[in-house]
Formats: structure tokens, C-alpha cells, sequence
């Protein structure tokens, strides 16, 4: 089945990339169907208060904070004020080594005019400012959320992370006044002492605790829970620990169980995930927990931004899969096969008898600052900074025959989001389908 291909190709991408690493513990047949049954165990514990949002794959119970809203609904920009952070977390999937300029989407922006121009552009509905660590460059962090709040919709939702190290009650009164909407915490910075999270309270409207699911800590996360309210706390996001270049040779020395997939993850850290969000459902108590996992990451995220630059940059006879992808259809009759028609999708589910067969292209929009060699491209302004459009082809051009085409016109319409088993159908299918919910551990 060209499922199970792909997902033994992402196997052996793994095992290649971190082959000289023998310490770490890849799953196996036995230990991934002990894992699923505690999995599914505590899954089917729960009550009908955890909710499940974006097809699936992010649970919560109590609340889930705007922001996390905003990001899976793909209406997110998130800034990297700097590569540069004050802390050593072991967990840390990047360098966080370097100060650069203020980044998104390998887009810099030196001008924070010429950022509230790219928000307003595309229609974002939250902001975020992350790093390294923002607090590192606090006043070029004020500037950037001064302006957009100056030149952006007033309804502009906007928080940002740090870890809490270089927080006062001086920088919260400032963030409060200046309308930061959030504040995000990641207590594992310092060793989860929460001191300066009651900075915040009173002064920033929401105080959240975004912190990877350390599998050696969720006892601890548990006890901590009633200090965590009574500090204004009032959501917990849960990540899953991935495995990186970076932090390799850190997170192989802990006993965790490793996960195949798009990137590699820690099992350890989903199932403390779920298990402090099962706790909090058991004891009954209000605090909104989510769990963001990898899987929700690479396909909501990825897919948002890539719908957010196709919605506006991309007109028919093209269309727009639910993955972000743009697909172009050329369709030819068998009487006249030299002329082959561009068609819209609508067109092809509608008179699919008419043609013979079709080729199917699917691309992605990417923005790139505009250089002096440049020329005849389709280029738009945002602020003082101009910005080439360029398109990406996303896999080869795909030949479908007639006899496929009543599958085809099930998946693209919707009717059924299960993965083909035909090859080039299976590959439709990757550009048109969010997959839904998590996957087997095996």
C-alpha cells in the first residue's frame, strides 16, 4: 500500500540521518503495541469534557488559549525576534546561538513598519514573538509590537514566548500598557521555579505555561498545578519533544523511545501529555491543558501558512486543496487530444465523461525578497521592502486515466479522506488531505 511505502521511506530517512547515534532507542513491533494499548487506555478515559479540535489531532480540556485557535485556523504570524536565548534547555530543537534580524517564514524584517504592512497584507489575525529569547532584545520588541498595534486591525490579537529568566514587574507593566493580549512561559528554562509569572498577573490578560511534555517531570507538572493558578495561569500547552540535530546528543542520553515520522519524536513525552490532561480531567480541575503534538504541528501549521500566501496571491482556473497546495488540472479527449483544456476543478467533477485522461500539478507560493536580478516576476510591496512571488512545484506532474477518475473525484471532493492505495493517487492525496488524527506507533 503506498501508505505503508511512505511511511517506511520516513523510516529509513530517520535511521540515515541519525545513524551515528547507536544510543538512540528506535520503537519496535512489541514496544509500540504495549505503548498504543496504554495510549488508547487513557484516550478512552476520558470524559466528554477533553475536546478534540483540528481533525483530531490536539486534544484539551477546559480552554485552549486564542492563540492556539489562531494557529491551527493558519490566521498566525510568528516573529523570531532573535536566534539568540540565555538558556540551555537539554529538549531545545534549535541552535538558539545567534542574534539575527527579526524573522518569519525565512523573511527578514529590520523595519517593523515593513511587518505591520506583511500582517495587514495577508490578513493575520494573531501575532506572536518568539525566539531565542525576545526579552534578550527588549526594546526592539517594543518597537515591533508598538507599531503593529499603531498600523494593524485594533482587534490584533498578540503574545509572545520567553522563558522568564530576564522578567520583571517593570517589563510587564510596559508589555500591559502596550497591549501584548498573552504571555508564554517555558518553565522548564528554570527548572520549573515560577517566581516571575506573578509579574504578570493583573497586568498581561492571559498567562499561559507552554512547556515540552517532559516524560521525567509530569509527576512534578502535576503537583505544580494548584501554584500555577493561584500565579493566573490559566492554560498549559504540552509539546512533544522532537529529535533534532541540536539536541541530539543531549536527548540521547535519557532512556526515551523514539517515533518515526516526518521528523523523529518522543513517544515518552505523548503519553505524558495525555496523562496530565487525564489527570486534570479526573481531579476535576479548571485549568485548560492542550497537547501539541507533532503531528497537529506539521500539518496545520505548515498547511496554514500555505493557504494564508495561496488565498490571496492565487486566482482560478487554479484551485486550493485543504493542505495548501495549489493544483492545476489539464485535461485531453480522445477526439482531439492535441488540444488540451486547463480546467478548474469544478469543471473537472462536472464533465469528468468528457475527457480521456488528465494531468494533475500541484504547487506552493513562496515570498522572497526581491533581488537585483530579478525581472518579469509577479512582485508585490509590503512597507518600503518588495517581495518576488514564486511558485514551487510540489512533486512530479501526475497522469490520471479515466479509469481512475470516479476514486479522484471522491478525494478531491471530499467524500472519502482515506489514503489511496494506487501510487500517483496516494500522491493527490498528500497535497489535497490533512490526515486525520494521530498515527499507529508502528
Amino acid at each position: 500500500m503506498s501508505y505503508s511505502s511512505y511511511l517506511n521511506d520516513l523510516v529509513n530517512k530517520n535511521h540515515q540521518t541519525f545513524k551515528q547515534h547507536s544510543n538512540i532507542q528506535w520503537i519496535n513491533s512489541y514496544r509500540a503495541m504495549d505503548l498504543e494499548n496504554h495510549r488508547n487506555l487513557m484516550i478512552n478515559s476520558f470524559s466528554d469534557k477533553v475536546n478534540w479540535s483540528f481533525k483530531e489531532t490536539k486534544p484539551w480540556i477546559n480552554s485552549i488559549s486564542k492563540g492556539c485557535q489562531l494557529c491551527g485556523e493558519g490566521q498566525w504570524s510568528c516573529l523570531f525576534i532573535t536566534g539568540l536565548c540565555n538558556a540551555h534547555c537539554f529538549y531545545c530543537p534549535t541552535s538558539q546561538n545567534a542574534d539575527h534580524l527579526p524573522t518569519t517564514q525565512q523573511l527578514e524584517f529590520s523595519n517593523p513598519q515593513d511587518y505591520a504592512a506583511y500582517i495587514n497584507k495577508f490578513e493575520f489575525k494573531g501575532v506572536s514573538f518568539s525566539g531565542g529569547e525576545p526579552l534578550l532584545f527588549f526594546d526592539r520588541l517594543q518597537d515591533f509590537i508598538t507599531t503593529i498595534r499603531k498600523q494593524c486591525v485594533p482587534e490584533l490579537y498578540i503574545w509572545m514566548y520567553t522563558n522568564g529568566k530576564l522578567f520583571t514587574k517593570e517589563k510587564a507593566e510596559i508589555l500591559g500598557k502596550l497591549g501584548l493580549d498573552e504571555i508564554r512561559f517555558d518553565i522548564g528554562a528554570t527548572q520549573y521555579n515560577i517566581d516571575t509569572i506573578h509579574f504578570a498577573k493583573g497586568l498581561i490578560p492571559n498567562i499561559t505555561v507552554e512547556i515540552p511534555a517532559v516524560p521525567e517531570k509530569k509527576d512534578f507538572i502535576k503537583t505544580l498545578l494548584p501554584a500555577l493558578m493561584e500565579a493566573g495561569v490559566t492554560n498549559i500547552n504540552l509539546h512533544q519533544m522532537r529529535l533534532t540535530e541540536h539536541n541530539v546528543s543531549k536527548l540521547e542520553k535519557h532512556p526515551y523511545t523514539y517515533l518515526h515520522g516526518e521528523a523523529p519524536t518522543v513517544v515518552d513525552s505523548e503519553l505524558a501529555a495525555l496523562e496530565l490532561i487525564n489527570f486534570v480531567d479526573e481531579n476535576q480541575l479548571t485549568i485548560g491543558i492542550n497537547y501539541c503534538g507533532f503531528q497537529y504541528k506539521n500539518r496545520f501549521q505548515k498547511s496554514g501558512y500555505r493557504l494564508k500566501l495561496a488565498q490571496k496571491l492565487i486566482g482560478p482556473p487554479a484551485w486550493i486543496t485543504e493542505a495548501g497546495y495549489i493544483g492545476q488540472m489539464i485535461g485531453f479527449t480522445k477526439e482531439t487530444p492535441e488540444e488540451p483544456k486547463l480546467l478548474t476543478l469544478k469543471d473537472f467533477i462536472g464533465n469528468s465523461h468528457l475527457y480521456h485522461q488528465i494531468e494533475i500539478s500541484f504547487f506552493g507560493v513562496i515570498l522572497q525578497e526581491k533581488s537585483e536580478a530579478d525581472s518579469d516576476v509577479f512582485e508585490i510591496k509590503l512597507g518600503e521592502q518588495s517581495y518576488v512571488v514564486r511558485q514551487k512545484t510540489a512533486g512530479p506532474v501526475l497522469i490520471i486515466l479515466n479509469e481512475d477518475f470516479e476514486e479522484l473525484i471522491q478525494l478531491l471532493s471530499g467524500q472519502n479522506p482515506n489514503p489511496p492505495e494506487k501510487e500517483d493517487l496516494f500522491t493527490i492525496w498528500k497535497h489535497t488531505v490533512i490526515e486525520t488524527g494521530f498515527r499507529e506507533y508502528m
